[in-house]
C-alpha cells in the first residue's frame, strides 16, 4: 500500500475514533447537574424551531396554492379576452332590437306601479302580416347544443345558415304579399306552389320547404343542411310540420 493511501486510512480511522469519544462524552452529559439547564434550553429552542418550521411549511403551501389559482385565473382571463376580441371582430349583422326606453321624457310622469300602459296605435299600419324571421342563436345556446349534433359545425356556420333561411322566408312571403298583377310568370308559378303547400295547420304560420331553400338561397340541401336543421330544432328556431308528402319548416 503506498503512503497516500495509508495516510487516508489513518485519517479515516482517527475521525471515527474522535466521533466515538464525543459520543461517549455526550452519553452521560445529561447526568451532569451543571449542564442540565443548558440541555433544557437547547430542547426548548429545538421545540420552537420545529414550530417555526411547521409554520413556514404551511405558509409555503398556502403561497403555492395562491400561485396555482392565479395561474388558472390568468389562463381564464386570456381565454375570455380572446373570445371578446373574436366577438368584437365578428359582430352579427342582425342583432335583437333594443327594447323601448321605459324612462320618462322631459315633462312626463313615470307610470304608476302596477299600471298597464296601452301601446300607442300606429299612425300607418303596415299592410299584411309582418314577415317573421328567425333570431340568431346566442353563444350560450350553441354551447348547450349536444356535441353529436355539432359535428364540425361552428357558431358562425349556424348563424350564417339562419341568415340564409331568413332570405328564403322573406323571398317567399314577399311574393305571397305582392299583388298578383305585379308578378311575372316565374313568380306566379312559385305562388301557385306556395298555395299548394299550405294546409289547415299552416294557417297564420310562416314556413318554408326545401324547394324554397333551393330557389332563394345558395345553400345546398344535403346532409350538412339537415344537420343544421337539427340544431335549429334543438334551439327552438323551427319545428317540422308534415303533410301531403311535404316537410314544412315552420318558423318559431
Amino acid at each position: 500500500m503506498d503512503a497516500p493511501a495509508l495516510d487516508d486510512l489513518c485519517s479515516h480511522v482517527n475521525s471515527k475514533i474522535s466521533k466515538i469519544k464525543k459520543t461517549l462524552q455526550l452519553r452521560y452529559i445529561g447526568q451532569d447537574p451543571s449542564l442540565s439547564n443548558v440541555l433544557s434550553k437547547v430542547a426548548y429552542e429545538l421545540h420552537l424551531l420545529c414550530e417555526l418550521l411547521n409554520k413556514v411549511e404551511t405558509e409555503v403551501q398556502r403561497q403555492e396554492a395562491i400561485a396555482k389559482s392565479l395561474k388558472e385565473l390568468q389562463v381564464t382571463l386570456e381565454r375570455d379576452v380572446k373570445e371578446a376580441s373574436h366577438l368584437r371582430d365578428n359582430v352579427p349583422p342582425h342583432l335583437p332590437k333594443k327594447c323601448p326606453n321605459s324612462n320618462p321624457g322631459p315633462g312626463e310622469e313615470p307610470p304608476a306601479e302596477g299600471k298597464v300602459i296601452a301601446p300607442e296605435p300606429q299612425k300607418k299600419p303596415a299592410k299584411g302580416k309582418p314577415i317573421k324571421e328567425m333570431e340568431l342563436i346566442t353563444v350560450q345556446e350553441f354551447a348547450n347544443v349536444p356535441a353529436y349534433m355539432k359535428n364540425r359545425l361552428t357558431y358562425e356556420h349556424i348563424n350564417h345558415f339562419i341568415e340564409e333561411v331568413n332570405k328564403a322566408v322573406v323571398g317567399k312571403y314577399k311574393i305571397i304579399h305582392q299583388p298578383l298583377k305585379t308578378l311575372n310568370n316565374v313568380a306566379r308559378k312559385q305562388l301557385g306552389r306556395f298555395k299548394e303547400e299550405e294546409m289547415a295547420d299552416t294557417k297564420g304560420l310562416f314556413f318554408i320547404v326545401e324547394q324554397d331553400i333551393k330557389e332563394f338561397t345558395q345553400v345546398k340541401v344535403d346532409k350538412r343542411f339537415h344537420g343544421m336543421l337539427s340544431i335549429m330544432r334543438h334551439c327552438h328556431r323551427i319545428r317540422e310540420l308534415r303533410g301531403k308528402g311535404i316537410v314544412r319548416y315552420v318558423i318559431c
